[in-house]
Protein backbone atom coordinates (compact mmCIF):
# COMPACT_ATOMS: atom_id res chain seq x y z
CA UNK A 1 0.00 0.00 0.00
CA UNK A 2 1.28 3.45 -0.90
CA UNK A 3 1.97 5.83 1.93
CA UNK A 4 0.26 9.20 1.90
CA UNK A 5 3.60 10.88 1.23
CA UNK A 6 4.18 8.67 -1.81
CA UNK A 7 0.70 9.41 -3.08
CA UNK A 8 1.24 13.12 -2.62
CA UNK A 9 4.57 12.95 -4.45
CA UNK A 10 2.93 11.08 -7.32
CA UNK A 11 0.18 13.64 -7.50
CA UNK A 12 2.76 16.41 -7.53
CA UNK A 13 4.62 14.74 -10.37
CA UNK A 14 1.37 14.37 -12.30
CA UNK A 15 0.52 17.99 -11.72
CA UNK A 16 3.99 19.04 -12.85
CA UNK A 17 3.68 16.99 -16.04
CA UNK A 18 0.16 18.28 -16.60
CA UNK A 19 1.41 21.84 -16.29
CA UNK A 20 4.36 21.37 -18.63
CA UNK A 21 3.84 23.24 -21.92
CA UNK A 22 3.37 20.83 -24.81
CA UNK A 23 6.19 22.55 -26.72
CA UNK A 24 8.56 21.60 -23.90
CA UNK A 25 7.43 17.96 -24.02
CA UNK A 26 8.00 17.79 -27.77
CA UNK A 27 11.38 19.47 -27.45
CA UNK A 28 12.43 17.01 -24.75
CA UNK A 29 11.60 14.07 -27.05
CA UNK A 30 13.62 15.63 -29.85
CA UNK A 31 16.59 16.24 -27.57
CA UNK A 32 16.39 12.70 -26.17
CA UNK A 33 16.47 11.32 -29.72
CA UNK A 34 19.25 13.77 -30.64
CA UNK A 35 17.16 15.02 -33.54
CA UNK A 36 17.55 18.44 -35.04
CA UNK A 37 14.51 20.73 -34.99
CA UNK A 38 15.48 23.71 -37.12
CA UNK A 39 12.80 25.87 -38.67
CA UNK A 40 12.77 23.85 -41.90
CA UNK A 41 12.80 20.39 -40.26
CA UNK A 42 9.82 18.08 -40.01
CA UNK A 43 9.06 16.95 -36.43
CA UNK A 44 5.81 15.03 -36.99
CA UNK A 45 7.07 11.74 -35.51
CA UNK A 46 7.69 13.44 -32.15
CA UNK A 47 4.17 14.84 -31.80
CA UNK A 48 1.65 12.62 -30.01
CA UNK A 49 -2.09 12.46 -30.76
CA UNK A 50 -3.96 15.46 -29.39
CA UNK A 51 -0.87 17.59 -28.89
CA UNK A 52 -1.41 19.81 -31.91
CA UNK A 53 -4.58 21.20 -30.31
CA UNK A 54 -2.65 21.95 -27.12
CA UNK A 55 0.19 23.47 -29.13
CA UNK A 56 -2.32 25.71 -30.91
CA UNK A 57 -3.57 26.98 -27.56
CA UNK A 58 0.00 27.60 -26.38
CA UNK A 59 0.98 29.52 -29.51
CA UNK A 60 -2.19 31.61 -29.24
CA UNK A 61 -1.31 32.67 -25.70
CA UNK A 62 2.24 33.61 -26.68
CA UNK A 63 1.08 35.41 -29.80
CA UNK A 64 -1.30 37.47 -27.68
CA UNK A 65 1.72 38.40 -25.58
CA UNK A 66 3.52 39.57 -28.73
CA UNK A 67 0.56 41.77 -29.68
CA UNK A 68 0.44 43.21 -26.17
CA UNK A 69 4.18 43.94 -26.34
CA UNK A 70 3.47 45.83 -29.56
CA UNK A 71 1.12 47.97 -27.43
CA UNK A 72 -2.05 46.79 -29.16
CA UNK A 73 -5.21 46.76 -27.06
CA UNK A 74 -6.31 43.22 -27.88
CA UNK A 75 -9.05 43.35 -25.23
CA UNK A 76 -10.88 46.31 -26.73
CA UNK A 77 -9.69 46.56 -30.35
CA UNK A 78 -12.29 44.90 -32.58
CA UNK A 79 -9.64 44.49 -35.32
CA UNK A 80 -7.29 42.31 -33.26
CA UNK A 81 -9.60 40.67 -30.72
CA UNK A 82 -9.12 37.20 -32.25
CA UNK A 83 -5.89 37.84 -34.15
CA UNK A 84 -3.71 35.75 -31.84
CA UNK A 85 -5.86 32.68 -32.47
CA UNK A 86 -6.01 33.28 -36.21
CA UNK A 87 -2.21 33.69 -36.45
CA UNK A 88 -1.62 30.55 -34.39
CA UNK A 89 -3.94 28.55 -36.68
CA UNK A 90 -2.28 30.03 -39.77
CA UNK A 91 1.21 29.02 -38.64
CA UNK A 92 0.40 25.53 -37.34
CA UNK A 93 -2.34 24.42 -39.76
CA UNK A 94 -1.40 26.23 -42.95
CA UNK A 95 1.84 28.03 -43.76
CA UNK A 96 4.13 25.93 -41.49
CA UNK A 97 2.08 22.74 -41.63
CA UNK A 98 4.95 20.93 -43.34
CA UNK A 99 6.78 20.87 -39.99
CA UNK A 100 4.02 19.07 -38.11
CA UNK A 101 2.49 16.49 -40.47
CA UNK A 102 3.89 13.28 -41.94
CA UNK A 103 4.92 13.29 -45.61
CA UNK A 104 2.12 12.74 -48.14
CA UNK A 105 1.52 9.14 -49.09
CA UNK A 106 2.62 8.36 -52.62
CA UNK A 107 1.35 5.65 -54.92
CA UNK A 108 4.38 4.36 -56.79
CA UNK A 109 4.27 2.35 -59.99
CA UNK A 110 7.01 0.34 -61.69
CA UNK A 111 8.36 1.73 -64.95
CA UNK A 112 6.66 -1.03 -66.93
CA UNK A 113 7.27 0.59 -70.33
CA UNK A 114 10.94 1.30 -69.50
CA UNK A 115 10.50 5.02 -70.14
CA UNK A 116 13.82 6.81 -70.50
CA UNK A 117 12.89 10.18 -72.00
CA UNK A 118 13.01 13.57 -70.32
CA UNK A 119 9.88 14.45 -68.38
CA UNK A 120 9.20 17.96 -67.02
CA UNK A 121 6.57 18.85 -64.42
CA UNK A 122 5.65 22.48 -63.87
CA UNK A 123 5.22 25.20 -63.24
CA UNK A 124 4.17 24.22 -59.74
CA UNK A 125 3.14 27.17 -57.58
CA UNK A 126 5.12 27.15 -54.34
CA UNK A 127 4.39 29.09 -51.18
CA UNK A 128 6.72 29.35 -48.24
CA UNK A 129 7.99 31.88 -45.72
CA UNK A 130 11.44 33.32 -45.22
CA UNK A 131 12.94 31.85 -42.06
CA UNK A 132 14.66 35.17 -41.32
CA UNK A 133 11.57 37.41 -41.21
CA UNK A 134 8.59 35.04 -41.70
CA UNK A 135 7.64 37.02 -44.81
CA UNK A 136 6.06 35.15 -47.74
CA UNK A 137 8.01 33.50 -50.55
CA UNK A 138 5.81 32.94 -53.61
CA UNK A 139 7.06 31.41 -56.82
CA UNK A 140 7.14 28.70 -59.45
CA UNK A 141 8.98 25.39 -59.58
CA UNK A 142 9.91 23.14 -62.49
CA UNK A 143 11.04 19.54 -62.04
CA UNK A 144 12.85 17.54 -64.70
CA UNK A 145 13.16 13.77 -64.37
CA UNK A 146 15.19 11.36 -66.47
CA UNK A 147 13.81 7.93 -65.55
CA UNK A 148 15.34 4.49 -66.03
CA UNK A 149 13.80 1.04 -66.09
CA UNK A 150 14.09 0.79 -62.30
CA UNK A 151 12.66 4.25 -61.55
CA UNK A 152 9.51 4.42 -59.45
CA UNK A 153 6.85 6.37 -61.34
CA UNK A 154 4.62 8.67 -59.27
CA UNK A 155 1.58 10.67 -60.33
CA UNK A 156 2.12 14.22 -61.53
CA UNK A 157 0.08 15.69 -58.68
CA UNK A 158 2.39 13.97 -56.18
CA UNK A 159 5.28 16.23 -57.19
CA UNK A 160 3.12 19.20 -56.20
CA UNK A 161 2.20 17.54 -52.90
CA UNK A 162 5.84 16.86 -52.07
CA UNK A 163 6.72 20.46 -52.94
CA UNK A 164 3.93 21.77 -50.73
CA UNK A 165 5.11 19.58 -47.81
CA UNK A 166 8.71 20.79 -48.05
CA UNK A 167 7.85 24.43 -48.70
CA UNK A 168 5.32 24.52 -45.87
CA UNK A 169 8.02 25.45 -43.34
CA UNK A 170 10.11 28.53 -42.65
CA UNK A 171 12.75 28.23 -45.37
CA UNK A 172 15.51 29.83 -47.33
CA UNK A 173 15.06 29.09 -51.01
CA UNK A 174 18.47 27.50 -51.54
CA UNK A 175 17.91 24.89 -48.83
CA UNK A 176 14.27 24.26 -49.76
CA UNK A 177 15.14 23.22 -53.32
CA UNK A 178 17.88 20.88 -52.08
CA UNK A 179 15.49 19.32 -49.54
CA UNK A 180 12.91 18.71 -52.25
CA UNK A 181 15.50 17.27 -54.62
CA UNK A 182 16.70 14.87 -51.92
CA UNK A 183 13.12 13.74 -51.28
CA UNK A 184 12.23 13.17 -54.94
CA UNK A 185 15.55 11.38 -55.51
CA UNK A 186 14.82 9.06 -52.59
CA UNK A 187 11.26 8.33 -53.73
CA UNK A 188 11.87 7.79 -57.46
CA UNK A 189 15.57 6.88 -57.94
CA UNK A 190 15.88 8.39 -61.46
CA UNK A 191 19.03 8.60 -63.59
CA UNK A 192 18.78 12.35 -63.40
CA UNK A 193 16.86 15.03 -61.56
CA UNK A 194 16.71 18.78 -62.19
CA UNK A 195 14.85 21.47 -60.26
CA UNK A 196 14.54 25.18 -61.02
CA UNK A 197 12.72 27.57 -58.73
CA UNK A 198 11.90 31.22 -59.34
CA UNK A 199 10.34 33.17 -56.50
CA UNK A 200 9.55 36.60 -55.11
CA UNK A 201 10.70 37.27 -51.57
CA UNK A 202 8.53 39.66 -49.59
CA UNK A 203 11.36 40.22 -47.11
CA UNK A 204 12.84 42.29 -49.97
CA UNK A 205 9.60 43.73 -51.34
CA UNK A 206 7.79 44.56 -48.10
CA UNK A 207 10.73 45.63 -45.94
CA UNK A 208 14.45 46.34 -46.27
CA UNK A 209 15.27 47.64 -49.73
CA UNK A 210 11.57 47.42 -50.77
CA UNK A 211 12.53 46.11 -54.21
CA UNK A 212 9.28 45.04 -55.85
CA UNK A 213 10.55 43.46 -59.08
CA UNK A 214 13.47 41.38 -57.89
CA UNK A 215 13.25 37.58 -57.98
CA UNK A 216 15.54 34.75 -57.01
CA UNK A 217 16.20 31.83 -59.36
CA UNK A 218 18.17 28.78 -58.30
CA UNK A 219 18.59 25.23 -59.51
CA UNK A 220 19.69 21.79 -58.41
CA UNK A 221 21.04 19.26 -60.91
CA UNK A 222 21.59 15.59 -60.12
CA UNK A 223 22.87 12.60 -62.04
CA UNK A 224 22.87 12.86 -65.81
CA UNK A 225 21.70 16.48 -65.71
CA UNK A 226 24.93 17.31 -63.93
CA UNK A 227 27.12 15.23 -66.23
CA UNK A 228 25.50 15.87 -69.62
CA UNK A 229 25.52 19.55 -70.69
CA UNK A 230 23.28 18.90 -73.70
CA UNK A 231 20.58 17.33 -71.54
CA UNK A 232 20.83 20.21 -69.10
CA UNK A 233 20.46 22.70 -71.95
CA UNK A 234 17.45 20.78 -73.30
CA UNK A 235 15.73 20.92 -69.91
CA UNK A 236 16.39 24.63 -69.46
CA UNK A 237 15.35 25.45 -73.01
CA UNK A 238 11.96 23.79 -72.51
CA UNK A 239 11.06 25.92 -69.51
CA UNK A 240 8.54 28.66 -70.39
CA UNK A 241 10.24 31.97 -71.09
CA UNK A 242 8.98 35.20 -69.62
CA UNK A 243 7.96 37.80 -72.18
Amino acid sequence: MLKKADTAQGADRGDDDEGTPVSVKIRERLNAARKRFNANDNIAEFIEPGEMAALLDEVEIKMKGVLESLVIDVDNDHNTGNTARRVAKMYLNEVFNGRYVAPPKLTEFPNAEHLNELMIVGPITVRSACSHHFCPIIGKLWIGVMPNEHTNVIGLSKYARLAEWVMGRPQIQEEAVVQLADLIQEKTQPDGLALVMEAEHFCMAWRGVKEMDSKMINSVMRGVFLKDPSLRREFLSLLPRKS
